[in-house]
């Protein structure tokens, strides 16, 4: 899919949101950041952002008029809209986040009110493709990473389809110096899998996951069929351990009208694309003494490596004991 932007998607992202932050648009909250490990040694982010534990909800306005939960993406305001795309008969639209925790993250939303529970379609995965793409056209940019929650286990907020993306250079900026965190979705690449040879997964991850190397231009029909095999390894997964625990809580979601059966994070980058099938949004936190402080929730950053805690008990409480990292992989996905 062509973009057809008027200036390159960098600097339209750039500048709609240094506008929107200036105008108070949308409301950046400021992380501080960590590195843990896994036991295998694969690093993830850890951020804390005290800021969204003050973040009014919903449920405690009781002065705000009751009814749906407003579509962001039906009517989005135009101090956050970027693009629709392409220009000529726009199936899809370009967005700021309203609440970012990295500057410029951004939305790829359906003109249509599409279903996140739904399967992706063909021109969701080429228009997001054709993002990620358009962004590294100049190398200074870095790279773009995108991810997809679906599912009521999956960190999901919104009911209408949309991917998100981040740069990863942001990601990074406030990491210490020598640091050897990257993406986690390139530690996925590193062997192959049991159920296909053209599958692949990080043997030290406690957690089920598949990814797929990408060619350097998949069409659109290459991008489908590798979500759909990615997806395809994500239920039977799910499935097996559901029928090989029968005490467990985790059950097949229901799927009248075209919902997926199963919660699952998606993600893609220009060379790679993974999926993490999962049992549970989040899972408790504990300090030293085993005593319950907390809990953390993970949506598709997950497949960046990446999580962020609101309260200083959490944040401190898996910075003192990192091996909490590998347990709370273990029970947000399917174990393996």
């Amino acid at each position: 899919m062509q973009l057809s932007l008027e200036e390159a998607l960098p600097s339209l992202v750039k500048a709609k949101f240094g506008t929107a932050k200036a105008s108070h648009a949308l409301i950046f909250s400021s992380t501080e950041l960590s590195i843990l490990r896994t036991r295998s040694g694969a690093p993830f982010q850890l951020r804390y952002c005290p800021a969204l534990a003050k973040k009014p909800t919903d449920n405690n306005d009781e002065n705000k008029p009751k009814g749906p939960k407003p579509d962001p993406f039906e009517n989005p305001s135009s101090d956050l809209l970027i693009a629709n795309i392409p220009i000529a008969n726009a199936s899809h639209l370009l967005v700021l986040n309203k609440y970012p925790v990295i500057p410029e993250h951004f939305i790829i939303a359906t003109k249509l009110n599409k279903q996140q529970t739904h399967m992706l379609e063909q021109d969701d995965l080429a228009a997001t493709h054709a993002c990620l793409k358009a962004w590294e056209e100049n190398k200074q940019n870095g790279k773009l990473f995108s991810f997809f929650n679906s599912g009521e286990h999956s960190g999901a907020s919104q009911a209408h389809r949309h991917l998100q993306f981040l740069s990863v250079d942001e990601m990074k900026r406030d990491q210490e110096v020598g640091s050897s965190w990257d993406p986690l979705i390139e530690r996925m690449l590193e062997a192959p899998t049991n159920e296909a040879p053209d599958l692949k997964a990080n043997p030290g991850l406690p957690f089920t996951h598949y990814a797929l190397e990408l060619p350097q231009e998949p069409s659109p029909e290459t991008l489908y069929s590798a979500y759909k095999k990615l997806y395809e390894a994500a239920a039977a997964a799910v499935r097996l351990y559901i029928s090989s625990n029968k005490d467990s809580r985790l059950e097949l979601h229901p799927s009248e009208g075209g919902s997926s059966p199963i919660s699952y994070n998606l993600a893609m980058t220009t060379s790679a694309m993974a999926i993490v099938p999962r049992r549970n949004e989040g899972a408790p936190i504990k300090n030293d003494q085993g005593v319950e402080v907390g809990s953390v929730a993970l949506n598709g950053t997950l497949l960046a490596g990446t999580l962020m805690v609101k309260l200083e008990n959490e944040w401190n409480a898996l910075r003192d004991s990192e091996l909490q990292l590998d347990d709370i992989l273990t029970v947000i996905g399917i174990p393996r």
